[in-house]
């Protein structure tokens, strides 16, 4: 099955400035791609530059096996939809949803039909009448939603479309788009800063930073797997602890040597990455540091830390301690007995520890 979407060796300047370096990307058909770093990371531009809204400086770009690197936006069978909604606030919702079609000389029945078809889609009936000033912010995104559906185009595109939401109604559009495209099947590149919405969105997530892709792949590989110390802090929340410590090789072992902020280093025995440097920044997630005794398994090993700080969260609390001289996070059960200025002893996964280099960030395991 060939790409929907194929970038190879994309650059963008403005001027002298470097914006998108060497980005190579490509999706099947199905997929739902998600772009997503912090703000300024080149994410929109390139989006912008797969719309061809932005006229790329080298390298190619295919969609649907056709060279679109000089084509126009309007030939390029996509569908985006924007941050802003960019209705037109003078037509009813279900003219904004036909305008497209009118323009392009869809006969008044099939417009009908499309119209109908999408608008049960989106639950969106009642509204077809109004006006986009009388509309909620999640009504009016769900219009733009079904104004890119009426197309039926190769490639929806859409450009952090939830950010304007507020937080609960965010979530329940982040369901609505998640079940739409398990409906459609359709191929979708979505771009945001929200590293939540990536790993619930994505079935394959691009980790931009300063225009240069860190990682491409799936949000368990993404999440489990970070290629770097970027990739290990931007995703997750909370994010994954990173740890300065030291190892030394002992018999089949590495033994990794973890500051205390008072007493005798933690040891910890790790079999399974023997060929590791002298100094290393452990990546332990929140949820692989748990109460002592609830995980037991041949990689968990336990150490008695001190507690600073107990956040109850629900069905988690989070406790704070200091190791290496960081602020670590444990995310442990709601009915722990862990207490500030109290010893706690805690279980370590060491089957799910990554490793990184401090000088380069790389992930060496």
């Amino acid at each position: 099955m060939d790409p929907i979407l194929e970038i190879k060796n994309l650059y963008k300047n403005y001027g002298p400035v470097e914006i998108l370096k060497d980005i190579n990307v490509s999706i099947e058909p199905g997929d739902f791609l998600v772009l997503v770093g912090p703000s300024g990371c080149g994410k929109s531009t390139l989006l912008n530059c797969i719309a061809g809204l932005e006229p790329i400086t080298g390298g190619s770009l295919h969609i649907g096996g056709q060279d679109m690197t000089n084509v126009s936006p309007k030939d390029r069978d996509i569908a985006m939809v924007f941050q802003s909604y960019a209705l037109y606030p003078t037509m009813t919702v279900a003219k904004n949803i036909t305008f497209g079609m009118k323009v392009r000389g869809v006969d008044q029945a099939t417009q009908n039909q499309k119209l109908a078809h999408v608008a049960q889609q989106l639950q969106i009936e009642p509204l077809l009448n109004r006006k986009p000033g009388q509309l909620s912010g999640g009504q009016r995104q769900r219009v733009a939603m079904g104004r890119a559906l009426v197309r039926d185009p190769k490639l929806f595109l859409f450009d952090e479309p939830l950010s304007n939401l507020d937080a609960k109604l965010r979530v329940e559009m982040r369901t609505e788009i998640k079940a739409l495209h398990q409906r459609l099947g359709a191929s979708m590149v979505y771009v945001t800063h929200d590293q939540i919405e990536a790993m619930t969105l994505a079935s394959k997530i691009v980790v931009m930073k300063g225009g240069v892709i860190q990682q491409i792949g799936t949000p368990a590989e993404i999440y489990n797997r970070p290629a770097n110390l970027f990739v290990a802090d931007f995703m997750g929340s909370p994010a994954m602890n990173l740890i300065p410590a030291r190892t030394r090789r002992s018999g089949g072992v590495s033994l990794i040597e973890i500051k205390r902020k008072e007493g005798d280093p933690i040891i910890l025995q790790d079999a399974n990455n023997r060929d590791l440097p002298e100094e290393v920044i452990l990546g332990v997630r929140p949820e692989d540091i748990a109460d002592a005794g609830i995980r037991a398994g041949a990689d968990t090993q336990n150490a008695d830390c001190i507690i600073d700080i107990v956040e109850p969260a629900g069905a988690d609390t989070y406790a704070v301690l200091q190791l290496g001289g960081k602020h670590v996070t444990a995310r442990l059960h709601s009915e722990t007995t862990a207490a500030p200025g109290v010893a706690q002893r805690l279980a370590f996964d060491l089957g799910k520890v990554s490793y990184f280099a401090p000088d380069t960030g790389l992930r060496l395991n």
